[in-house]
């Protein structure tokens, strides 16, 4: 028996658009456009199609000639942008639609949560709704009844099992909607932003859940957003732009590729404004004082920002470094840590803020900016203000001692030099 239970070849879905044509206020133009979709419509219904509505049509390719294979027991992440065909591909796989041009060999039963709730009732209990469901995705009534304490302990709604889901909080529809899903017999299982609803808690539910279906050897297809999920449960990746396969290979370097192309490490275009304070540009330094986009490991990390404040007293600088997933993993306030706030004149100001030595494994960094008023209320933000690539680690010399644990830590960042806001002239660029 071959391992291979999707292979994909030259697959392409086609959709036609409309678009209303400008009629300039002209009434004969308006007439001459109505008859017009009359026909269309009528055309269209001729053929078995739902009526198009527009003046001017054309063609629409969410997906275009993708290739791909998936193994048995393997558990893959599709990533892109909003609008990169990822849905699209999930609902061939799901057999919902059918593609345009190429071909799709599944060898399995597919379960497929694309929606959560999909083809549950209102007005029915969580219970009657579990066993609706199920049969929807092609369990047996056996089947459900089988699982049924196992669905309900995993979706944690005891207590509620036997209210109608109208009722039901949103996080709680999507647990019983899950977990239906998730206890479903079946070879292939696809789930499309399942985890963009729920607490911490769920989502690590179903993260587990998910690996216990792929261990058992299973095939799990998981569409999300989320980059540290799609990092933490996958080891392989395809990335999709523009309906196109962009990437398909191991989840890091997908990751990569997927930050590198879609505008995630794109400059920064406009920064907008706060009330009583503006941020007007940021940049990381290098040894010399230069911009630059590439950090050193192991050196101290200095960062030039420059701000406009009206002079509102209690006004301060605070940055959070991210890593390439967008996980913070890093703060600093120049008010908490330093008690130094911005001058309370009314200007354009200039600091160097220098941390000591980071050190940094290699990849790609952002760094979000905000001003802050008292360390409560944010002024002005602006995210991945800085962006930097550390190309190499290099830890440097360190040391260690053992002592004992008390079981708490902490990470601290300390700071090189003092400092220091120096006024500057308004019309100054950097």
């Amino acid at each position: 028996m071959s391992d291979t239970v999707i292979r994909a070849e030259g697959l392409g879905k086609r959709f036609v658009i409309g678009h209303r044509a400008q009629n300039n206020g002209l009434f004969a133009d308006a007439m001459v456009n109505a008859v017009r979709r009359f026909f269309s419509k009528g055309k269209s219904a001729l053929k078995g199609n739902p009526g198009d509505i527009g003046d001017v049509f054309e063609e629409f390719w969410a997906l275009r000639d993708i290739n791909f294979e998936i193994k048995r027991g393997e558990l893959v992440s599709i990533i892109g942008h909003n609008g990169a065909g990822k849905s699209t591909l999930l609902k061939i796989l799901s057999r919902i639609t059918e593609p345009t041009a190429g071909r799709i060999e599944i060898d399995g039963r597919v379960t497929s949560l694309l929606e959560v709730g999909t083809g549950f009732h209102p007005e029915l209990t969580g219970r009657e709704n579990v066993f609706l469901n199920g049969a929807i995705l092609g369990m047996t009534r056996a089947e459900v009844r089988h699982r049924f304490d196992e669905i309900v302990a995993f979706a944690g709604v005891e207590k509620f099992i036997d209210t109608p889901v109208k009722r039901y909080s949103v996080g709680m529809y999507a647990r019983l909607a899950f977990a239906v899903a998730a206890h479903l017999e079946a070879e292939i299982l696809v789930i499309d932003e399942v985890l963009a609803v729920g607490d911490a808690e769920f989502q690590q539910r179903c993260l587990n859940r998910m690996s216990e279906v792929a261990s058992s050897g299973r095939t799990v297809l998981f569409v999300s957003h989320n980059l540290a999920a799609v990092s933490a449960l996958t080891r392989r990746a395809i990335v999709l732009r523009s309906g196109q396969l962009a990437f398909d290979g191991p989840v890091q370097a997908a990751l990569a590729h997927y930050t590198a192309n879609t505008g995630v490490i794109a400059r920064r275009l406009n920064w907008g404004q706060g009330s009583d304070s503006t941020l007007v540009s940021a940049d990381l330094l290098d040894e010399q004082g230069n911009p630059t986009d590439r950090f050193e490991s192991g050196s101290p990390l200095r960062l030039r920002v420059v701000v406009s404040t009206t002079g509102l007293p209690g006004m301060c600088v605070e940055l959070t470094i991210r890593d390439e997933l967008g996980l913070p993993f890093a703060f600093y306030s120049t008010g908490t840590f330093s008690q130094i706030n911005l001058p309370a004149a009314t200007g354009r100001f200039e600091c160097v803020i220098t941390l000591d030595s980071f050190f940094l494994a290699a990849g790609q960094y952002s760094i979000d900016l905000d001003t802050c008023y008292t360390n409560v209320h944010t002024d002005h933000r602006v995210e991945s203000a800085v962006r930097f690539r550390v190309d190499r680690c290099s830890p440097g010399k360190g040391s260690f001692n053992f002592r004992q644990s008390n079981g708490t830590g902490s990470i601290a960042m300390s700071l090189k030099a003092p400092i220091e806001f120096k006024p500057i002239p308004v019309d100054a660029t950097r």
